[in-house]
């Protein structure tokens, strides 16, 4: 892999991002805007909302840039810019460190926007350190993007893109534990779960919400967490091939 292309692609996509000030509100302003809501969903009831805001807190930035760079790249894709791109001196794992280095940017920038609002500003308790919170927070964005990613090389289309989140996004998040405790849920879905990120994700906010040093369990989910996005950005670059000859 060559630093300098590597650099020079998270710049192109950086510069492409700069103009899409929807897209950009999408990525920094929603994820923020729905932890607000939910504080005020749960005005009433301070500790309802501290059992579930550091989970979706996780949960957010992972849909929202799943959503962003699956169509993002799907343009990237079916306007010919990936295939022109590959028809230069530039290798796969150049290109998609790239992507995953320009969206990983912007992830740090909506983790740390959605984990300072909801300690400093909304009073989200965590016992734990909010450094570790906002830690868990960029994996799970950073496993967003990779997923998002990864799916684009199988839509032919933004609608399709979308489409692909019913499938990826929507089991792990009702199996995650987010609604009930994964080992009081049927032995065949706790199993299931236990083999979803998004699983490790939530437990691993919920360790940082609820013990204040570094947990043997902590250390365990933020290294799947990020063993996922790595395992899933190298079968990303494995879908990166020229279409035509």
């Amino acid at each position: 892999m060559n630093s300098a292309r590597t650099l020079a692609t998270a710049g192109r996509v950086l510069r492409q991002l700069r103009h899409d000030l929807r897209t950009i509100a999408l990525m920094l302003l929603v994820p923020v805007l729905m932890i607000t809501l939910l504080r005020y969903v749960f005005d009433g009831s301070p500790r309802t909302f501290d059992s579930i805001g550091a989970s979706l807190l996780g949960i957010f930035p992972l849909i929202t840039m799943f959503l962003v760079t699956s169509i993002a790249t799907l343009r990237e894709r079916t306007s010919g810019t990936l295939e022109r791109l590959l028809a230069m001196p530039l290798g796969k794992a150049d290109l998609i460190a790239g992507y995953a280095l320009a969206f990983g940017a912007v992830a740090i920038v909506q983790s740390a926007l959605a984990t300072g609002l909801s300690v400093w500003l909304l009073g989200l308790d965590v016992v734990g350190s909010p450094w570790l919170l906002l830690l868990v927070a960029l994996l799970d964005a950073l496993l967003g993007t990779a997923l998002g990613l990864f799916v684009s090389a199988f839509a032919a289309s933004e609608f399709q893109a979308v489409q692909f989140m019913p499938a990826v996004i929507f089991p792990q998040l009702l199996l995650c534990g987010l609604f009930t405790p994964r080992d009081q849920m049927a032995p065949a879905l706790e199993a299931i779960s236990n083999i979803m990120p998004m699983s490790y994700a939530v437990d691993g906010m919920n360790q940082v919400l609820r013990h204040t040093d570094v947990t043997a369990d902590f250390i365990r989910d933020t290294v799947i967490v990020a063993a996922c996005a790595l395992l899933v950005l190298a079968l990303g670059a494995a879908t990166l091939r020229r279409r035509t000859a």
